[in-house]
């Protein structure tokens, strides 16, 4: 039996996606965490690589090697405003803040504040920023 949710900040798939074997359905998620997860998928996708959606995303890889100054942090303050701004309307953007720089396994998190205006909430969390090697494997050898 399927279990309708109901949410008036939305529902979704939860990511990545997850499936319930016993029910036979997708694990969804819904009201803040929804938000969150959205925020968390723009801010992780680059900029055509979604086919139908090619603006989609936030560029904020293109800052991964950058020294980690106040500098970093306004651009980083003024990209992720304008990705949030376009792509997740449930939200007002507050700030960015570089919370651990020190780099030494280079990751820098940041904390993304956040309010939800439905409910007029704040609300933040913290997202690790970091380049992650992918490989290029080829199936034709």
């Amino acid at each position: 039996m399927r279990r309708e949710i109901k949410s008036f900040l939305g529902t979704g798939w939860s990511f990545p996606p997850s499936f319930d074997k016993s029910n036979a359905s997708v694990l969804m998620v819904s009201d803040a965490a929804d938000i969150e997860e959205s925020i968390r998928i723009i801010l992780s996708t680059l900029p055509g690589e979604r086919t139908m959606r090619p603006d989609f995303g936030c560029n904020i890889r293109k800052l991964v090697f950058e020294v980690a100054d106040s500098r970093l942090t306004a651009e980083l303050n003024h990209i992720i405003y304008h990705a949030l701004l376009e792509y997740e309307p449930r939200i007002h953007f507050v700030s960015v803040t570089v919370i651990d720089h020190t780099g030494q396994e280079g990751v820098i998190y940041l904390q993304l504040t956040y309010g939800i205006i439905a409910t007029n909430t704040r609300h933040n969390m913290v997202y690790p920023f970091y380049y992650l090697e992918g490989t290029n494997i080829s199936s034709n050898e």
